[in-house]
């Protein structure tokens, strides 16, 4: 299956979210702060790497940008060690390159 592409930040991130929410639990352990779900930083780092930031740089779009924000949900905006905290955690079983290819090729490689 083939999935169209996108150049919108919004949409990826509702998109990532949607997913991330279907495959994963909202926190990783029944004892982590529940400031941030597992899906939101899951949908914050694909647009890090959409946009090919860096962590700090993707802080500093999370705060000035509010539509992105609402599109992932966010009361308050990760900080950039959190960002990289929970990349290492998330991406830990599947290699970032891979987590880079776009959905159908990585689907490919994992089958």
């Amino acid at each position: 299956m083939r999935l169209p592409m996108t150049k919108s930040a919004l949409s990826l991130a509702r998109e990532s979210l949607r997913t991330a929410e279907a495959a994963m639990p909202s926190y990783s352990h029944r004892f982590s702060p529940k400031r941030y779900t597992q899906p939101q930083l899951t949908a914050i780092l694909v647009v890090r790497h959409f946009y090919h930031l860096d962590y700090r740089g993707t802080e500093q779009m999370l705060r000035e940008w509010s539509d992105l924000r609402d599109a992932i949900g966010l009361k308050r905006v990760p900080t950039y060690s959190t960002l990289c905290r929970a990349e290492e955690r998330l991406f830990k079983k599947v290699p970032l390159p891979l987590c880079s290819l776009p959905f159908s090729t990585a689907v490919e490689h994992t089958n």
